[in-house]
Formats: C-alpha cells, sequence, structure tokens
C-alpha cells in the first residue's frame, strides 16, 4: 500500500513547487484522496477538509438543489447543486454568490472538451461582522474546462477578478454528473475546501 500512496503525494508535492506547465497537468490529473472522517451523519452528509480539520456536515434543509448543512462548532455550508456559495464560521465568510446567467457546472458533462466562461459576483465578510471586513459586489471572470479524466469528468475552473485569482476542481460521475468530490474556494483569507459527497 505505501509504494502506492507515496507516488501521488510525492507528485502532489512536486506540483505544489511552482505554476509551471508540468505542476498544473499534474495538479489536474490527480484526484484528491478520500477525506477521512470518525463519524458521519444518517442521510446525505459532505466530508471537508479545510487544511486543518477534516468534519461531516449534516443536510439540514434540502430546497430543489439549493442545500443547507451544518457540523460541530456552528460551521455551516449552502451549496446550489455542488458548488458552494456561502458559508459560515470558517473565519471569513463567503456571504452570497450569484451568478449573471447559468452556471455552467449544472451539467459537468456538458463541458467535455470544451470551455465555457462564467461571471459571477461575491460577497465577503470577517467572522466579527465588523463593517471594514465587508467586501459586496466583488467581480470574478471564470472559465471552465471539461475533460475525461481517470474514470470521471474533470472540470477545472479558473477565476480571477477583485476577490483574486483561484482554481476551482469538480469530479464528476460521467453516468449522472453528479460531482462526487471537487476543490473550492471560499475566500481570499480562507483556505481552499476539499469537499467529498456522500449519499444522494
Amino acid at each position: 500500500m505505501t509504494r502506492r500512496i507515496l507516488p501521488a503525494w510525492l507528485a502532489l508535492a512536486l506540483a505544489g513547487c511552482g505554476d509551471t506547465p508540468a505542476g498544473e497537468a499534474l495538479r489536474d490529473s490527480l484526484m484528491p484522496p478520500p477525506i477521512q472522517a470518525a463519524a458521519l451523519p444518517a442521510g446525505p452528509a459532505l466530508l471537508v477538509s479545510g487544511g486543518r480539520w477534516p468534519t461531516a456536515f449534516a443536510l439540514v434543509q434540502d430546497a430543489g438543489g439549493r442545500r443547507l448543512w451544518r457540523a460541530e462548532g456552528g460551521i455551516a455550508l449552502a451549496t446550489d447543486g455542488a458548488r458552494i456559495v456561502a458559508t459560515a464560521g470558517l473565519g471569513q465568510m463567503l456571504v452570497a454568490t450569484r451568478f449573471e446567467g447559468p452556471d455552467p457546472l449544472e451539467d459537468p458533462r456538458a463541458l467535455l472538451g470544451r470551455s465555457a466562461a462564467a461571471r459571477r459576483t461575491v460577497d465577503l465578510q470577517g467572522a466579527a461582522r465588523d463593517p471594514a471586513s465587508m467586501r459586496f459586489g466583488l467581480l470574478l471572470e471564470c472559465r471552465l474546462d471539461g475533460r475525461a479524466e481517470a474514470g470521471f469528468v474533470l472540470v477545472t475552473e479558473r477565476c480571477a477578478g477583485a476577490a483574486g485569482g483561484f482554481t476551482n476542481r469538480f469530479w464528476a460521475a460521467p453516468a449522472t454528473g453528479a460531482v462526487q468530490r471537487s476543490e473550492q474556494w471560499v475566500g481570499d483569507e480562507v483556505p481552499t475546501l476539499a469537499v467529498e459527497a456522500i449519499g444522494p
């Protein structure tokens, strides 16, 4: 088992050394390992790792694809489909996400072999709700590219704008288009979240 794991971790370490073409290719081709959690809630759940903590989020509300998830310690996530659109309890809050037009991630399979542009605005706020920490209407220009990768549809989303530049990745099942794992930006002062969907 050790022989199989070490090359992947070595590749990840090398890929993180810079934004070289080889590093980008390595990062894009490696699906994140499953997230481990001590206990899973009954029903649908999200396993989330933000660098410091892996934790399980239980589903507390479902309204036609828009879902609210909660974990111990007052941490909460709101999702629209597979995308995290709001957070609470992470230090910095993603207060809201608004798309201009449909989100191309609604059907990852439609992105196979092609690109799509997307524009959205986000609102960010500090955990202490200090007015000085509030930034509203931050415009993000994004491009999403999809390709088949290791039995999944891998959608890579590169964004830039007033909240900085970042890359999101989504691994979807080719049969259903359901996103099973992802790496998502949720603010410029908090780590990228690795998310694994458990259950329907």
